[in-house]
């Protein structure tokens, strides 16, 4: 019941708009008349008007539910045109019937002595006249034109917020992949110093609770501050100092003159991955160097890391933050990104330059 109420509703609204269209045309032609021309006055010009509108009027509703859903949305351009161009002639011999047998009979004696000669012609000779066929065919498609307008824009409106709605759910869905494989590799290590009973177990427990906060109510929005970025960053480098001591080197340095926005958790990502694929299998000493530079327009992101000597090759493809990474650069930077990863034997590079928000 409900869903037949809000069909009606919706029906109702858009029945109301078409005839509000069809009143303002009306009232075009109405206004934009010389009335002078109309010797009986305001009744004759209303009913010139409308044997112009009606046949407007039908080739619209022709056109739009009829010809175009029939031909031109399915790429049948020529018979569209062929049906089109018998439509118009259809109406202008309708046109030239509503003029030759109920207009002119009523107002032939305010004719003048052109329109007389005119009046004087055969329906034949008058539907038959090219000229005056073309003119009154524009005259006939211009509401259609129009409403096709209205349509295309509201199609596209319509498109774009659906492509919008997908796009949050997508990044919603991969934000919700990659937390949680954050939150695991944090957990290994608060796991890890646990057994150990190391006294920067509590520093730990804190520094993952500011991560997790961040992470859960200050990073929702599509762009936060770079400035937050870089706090979750130092926040996380610290818990992984903590985890490996001294068999792994950290240089971090960042140059940023004025706070821009980014795309939240990207830098975290390649980040989590040169801890994961750089340093957890080397046995002796890995080191990772993390460079962030604010430079006009762009953010620059430089990460390298050592790679162990015996290690296992991993696809980079198939590891999950990095699929994701690349999925949410492609939604939500589109061509304003550059992404290169360097792979050699003893090292992986990732730089990566962003259009600052």
């Amino acid at each position: 019941m409900t869903t037949i109420k809000s069909k009606c509703n919706i029906f109702s609204a858009s029945f109301l708009k078409h005839v509000l269209f069809w009143v303002c045309v009306f009232l075009y032609f109405m206004f934009t008349s010389d009335i002078t021309f109309y010797e009986a006055g305001y009744l004759q010009l209303f009913h010139s008007t409308c044997k112009i509108v009606i046949p407007q009027i039908i080739t619209a509703y022709v056109c739009l539910f009829v010809l175009v859903p029939r031909f031109l949305n399915t790429k049948k351009i020529a018979l569209f045109l062929v049906w089109l161009v018998i439509l118009l002639i259809v109406m202008f011999v309708l046109y030239q019937a509503l003029h030759m047998y109920l207009y002119e009979p009523k107002y032939y004696q305010y004719y003048s002595d052109n329109s007389k000669e005119y009046a004087e012609r055969t329906f034949w000779e008058r539907i038959t006249n090219l000229s005056v066929l073309f003119s009154k065919a524009i005259k006939f498609l211009t509401p259609t034109a129009l409403l096709l307008m209205a349509g295309f824009y509201k199609n596209q409106q319509k498109y774009l917020k659906l492509n919008e709605q997908k796009k949050t759910a997508e990044l919603t869905a991969l934000k919700h992949q990659l937390n949680p494989h954050f939150l695991f590799n944090t957990l290994n290590n608060l796991y890890a110093l646990a057994l150990k009973k190391a006294d920067e177990t509590p520093e730990v427990i804190e520094k993952l609770s500011d991560i997790l906060d961040y992470m859960l109510y200050r990073c929702n929005d599509t762009f936060v501050s770079l400035q937050k970025e870089v706090e979750l960053i130092e926040n996380y480098l610290s818990l992984e100092k903590v985890r490996y001591g001294k068999r792994v080197q950290i240089m971090f340095e960042k140059n940023i003159n004025q706070d821009v926005k980014i795309a939240p958790l990207l830098l975290l990502t390649f980040i989590e991955n040169a801890f994961k694929h750089g340093v957890s299998q080397e046995l002796k000493e890995a080191f990772i160097t993390i460079k962030i530079n604010h430079e006009g327009d762009q953010i620059i992101f430089k990460i390298e890391n050592s790679k162990p000597k015996a290690s296992v090759e991993h696809n980079t493809e198939h590891r999950i933050g990095l699929k994701n990474i690349k999925k949410q650069l492609e939604l939500l930077y589109a061509n304003n990104y550059f992404l290169d990863i360097e792979n050699t034997k003893d090292s992986y590079t990732v730089t990566l330059k962003l259009l600052a928000k």
